[in-house]
């Protein structure tokens, strides 16, 4: 599957993407902005993948640049409620030099087209740490909207985080064509 965009396409993850995702994990400013604790390294990271792969709550893909098809992130769609017609999203660009480049926000609209477009769902949820300042700019510009915030939710780098609770649902996403 290959859901193309102006910069970035996503496809599904290979072997090959492991080291990129594992490099990911050994950068403290990522790790934070995720509020990631556990580290995983390749193999770990491969089991995760396969365990991944055979649940059908769940898509994961590769972000990757148009121009050279080199790897620049992840995102998934999971715990997928097709009875409720919702699911959750997480993203993560794997280098800092691709950052505030849009590639996220790019990536995340083609998320959406893929939740509402494809999978049929209502709603598309996500979680982010008051800390991250350019993912909260970002899922605004893909279309997200602040629900609501758990306050004091995370305690890293000796300082306290709100979680903020964001959402897509499918009545902004066809607003956005109109």
């Amino acid at each position: 599957m290959l859901i193309t965009g102006k910069s970035v396409f996503l496809r599904a993850i290979e072997e090959k993407d492991f080291i990129s995702i594992s490099k990911s994990f050994q950068d403290e400013e990522i790790l934070y902005m995720t509020g990631t604790r556990t580290i995983l390294n390749k193999e770990q990271i491969k089991i995760a993948h396969r365990n991944f792969s055979i649940n059908p709550t769940r898509y994961d893909f590769a972000i990757c640049l148009l121009e050279s098809g080199q790897i620049i992130g992840d995102l998934s769609i999971s715990e997928i409620d097709f009875d409720n017609k919702k699911a959750v999203f997480r993203i993560a660009l794997h280098h800092k030099e691709n950052h505030g480049r849009g590639y996220g926000t790019e990536a995340t609209k083609l998320a959406l087209r893929f939740t509402f477009e494809e999978l049929k769902l209502n709603r598309l949820e996500l979680q982010v740490f008051s800390h991250n300042i350019r993912g909260i700019r970002a899922y605004e510009k893909a279309g997200f909207k602040k629900e609501g915030i758990l306050r004091q939710a995370l305690f890293m780098n000796g300082t306290y985080s709100d979680e903020i609770i964001m959402s897509v649902i499918q009545e902004d996403y066809d607003l956005k064509d109109s």
